[in-house]
């Protein structure tokens, strides 16, 4: 990484342009790693795992995609440290080149019936790169967007890395509708579920060229003025804003949480359990996509409105009650039951996530803004996503759904407290 160097004049960022870069480095980082989340239920357990105990193939699956969220704070202290030092641009474009070739790698990995153990390791191998991308990626967009962002429209402009994961996952799932439409079971399981592995680099390319064309950010052109730049970013984060990363990360464990029982865990229990076809419910997960992404703008409108603290505090009672509605709404053979579950939890989903970016970026002070809430974000993941699936996957198969449900709940509970905590924290100006 090279040393940052202002140069006067400094142009400002075009707001479209801002907002572009923004919204499809997260587009393509998310695609990426849906992509990997799908997979991780439909080909992998019966591609690069034992086929002697399907169930034990399918935990194992789930385990590598557990994997990428231990990878994601190391990525988050690691482009934190460049983005605090050397700026937002230079470090999100390294992220974007970090993810991109180990989405590819995936996609042109042998089997294990060609290369044995071999296969499941070089798999672990290439999601950790993944979630190291990741983990540097969404914390930069985020500041890019915010940084750049007019006063009381902070939360209307840090939506827009966040819109990157609806849209993300739709194109995702979206190309794994179409090739298992398109495809018989063999050459799906075969080479087509390569095919979006190994597309995701053209749109890398688009990324990156949008990226290369923007600007720093104002507000890390002032830290370098001010010669206010962190020697150890890390380190700072955790010895002098402790508060800040601790309630920050379990202010962010149920969105995550929330997110992957509505995509990875209801796919697989929707496939197997309840006997939905595979295209059937890719189907209602697409059309969940679209609540999720209606409510992302509605949640940054409130948050500059009302107040970030107070929109996130209201998602987390609603989302606290509808993890008690699990057994009574996802059923078997009733696909509008199950379509209004999905949307349901997506919907809140988007309440939650909308303003959670806005909301971390703005209880650190800026010489470690990359860094704190890059790993509030990922540390988020680990404790509310990383073993989600697999946990829920354990519950519902040994005491039935309804735990599952009150799993959500006990979650929410512990956010509300954090976010209850942290009121003061989150002010309206980051």
């Amino acid at each position: 990484m090279f040393e940052y160097m202002t140069q006067a004049p400094i142009q400002s960022n075009p707001v479209r342009r801002i907002l572009a870069a923004s919204l499809i480095g997260t587009t393509i980082e998310y695609f990426d790693f849906y992509i990997y989340a799908t997979a991780a239920v439909l080909v992998f357990p019966k591609l690069f795992f034992s086929a002697s105990d399907p169930a034990m193939a399918t935990l194992e699956s789930l385990a590598t995609f557990a994997l990428a969220f231990f990878a994601r704070p190391l990525g988050a202290a690691l482009f934190g440290h460049f983005g605090d030092r050397n700026g937002r641009k230079a470090t999100l474009v390294a992220a974007l080149m970090t993810m991109g070739p180990s989405t590819v790698a995936i996609g042109l990995l042998p089997g294990y019936a060609s290369i044995g153990i071999a296969a499941p390791i070089l798999l672990a191998v290439f999601r950790f790169g993944q979630g190291l991308g990741l983990g540097g990626e969404w914390g930069g967009a985020v500041l890019l967007a915010t940084e750049n962002a007019p006063p009381h429209k902070k939360a209307w402009y840090g939506m827009f890395p966040q819109l990157g994961a609806p849209i993300g996952f739709l194109l995702s799932t979206g190309s794994f509708f179409i090739l298992s439409k398109t495809m018989n079971e063999s050459d799906f399981i075969n080479y087509g579920w390569r095919i979006p592995f190994i597309a995701s680099a053209l749109l890398v390319f688009v990324g990156l060229y949008v990226r290369l064309k923007i600007n720093e950010t104002p507000d890390f052109i002032k830290i370098v003025d001010n010669k206010q730049r962190s020697k150890m970013p890390v380190k700072d984060v955790f010895v002098k804003h402790t508060k800040a990363i601790t309630l920050g990360t379990l202010a962010t464990v149920t969105t995550f949480l929330l997110f992957y029982l509505m995509t990875v865990f209801t796919l697989s229990w929707g496939t197997t359990a309840l006997n939905y076809t595979k295209s059937d419910f890719l189907i209602l997960q697409m059309i969940s996509m679209l609540f999720f992404g209606l409510g992302i703008p509605l949640s940054a409108w409130l948050s500059d409105t009302y107040g970030r603290n107070k929109m996130l505090v209201s998602a987390n009672i609603v989302i606290m009650l509808f993890g008690l509605l699990f057994p009574f709404i996802f059923i078997a053979n009733n696909s509008f039951l199950t379509g209004l579950f999905l949307s349901l939890g997506m919907f809140l989903m988007g309440l939650s996530y909308g303003p959670i970016g806005t909301a971390l970026a703005g209880i650190f002070p800026a010489p470690v803004r990359y860094t704190g809430a890059s790993l509030a974000f990922t540390l988020a993941g680990i404790l509310g996503a990383s073993l989600t699936p697999y946990l829920a996957t354990t519950l519902a198969q040994n005491y039935g759904l309804a735990y599952v449900g009150y799993y959500l709940t006990l979650a929410a509970g512990l956010t509300l407290i954090a976010l209850l905590g942290s009121r003061k924290m989150m002010s309206e100006e980051a």
